[in-house]
Parts: structure tokens; sequence; C-alpha cells
């Protein structure tokens, strides 16, 4: 289930919780919500960028989890260690 951001429209008739932001899970066909579950003052959903991490899969990210080491050419004959 996705995970929403809401604060307050107005910061300065609201509680601590929807003045600096709160997260809520909801489903995709839930509505959003309009009021703070605290002290019911109107608040907005943020939008947000999606988190992306490392597919399992990536070959680098598997070889290090396993305790391999991974180099990178610096210069001719030179290389910097990278994990």
């Amino acid at each position: 289930m996705p995970l929403y951001v809401y604060e307050a429209k107005d910061p300065r008739h609201s509680c601590s919780k929807c003045r600096g932001g709160f997260e809520v899970t909801q489903r995709l066909s839930d509505e959003k919500l309009v009021s703070c579950p605290d002290c019911r003052s109107e608040i907005y959903r943020v939008i947000q960028a999606p988190g992306l991490t490392h597919s399992k899969t990536d070959l680098h990210y598997r070889a290090k989890r396993a305790g391999f080491h991974t180099l990178k050419k610096v210069n001719k004959g030179e290389y910097e260690k990278i994990y």
C-alpha cells in the first residue's frame, strides 16, 4: 500500500502533528484525507518523489553483499577501490 504525506494548509491553526507533516498508509481506492485526525484542521496531500533503490538483481549490489570488491580504472595501470 502506498505511503502518503499530509501537511496543514494553515500552519498557524494546526497541531504539531499536521504542522510538521505526517505519513499515512492508504489504499489507492481510499479517499484522500481532508482534515487532521487529531485537531480537525484542513490538510492537503504532499506530492513526493518515489523511493528508488538498487534492483536486487543488480550485479554490483549482489557482489558487494557477498563481500567482493570492485575496482575502477583511474589511469593506465592504476585502479581505485570502489567498495
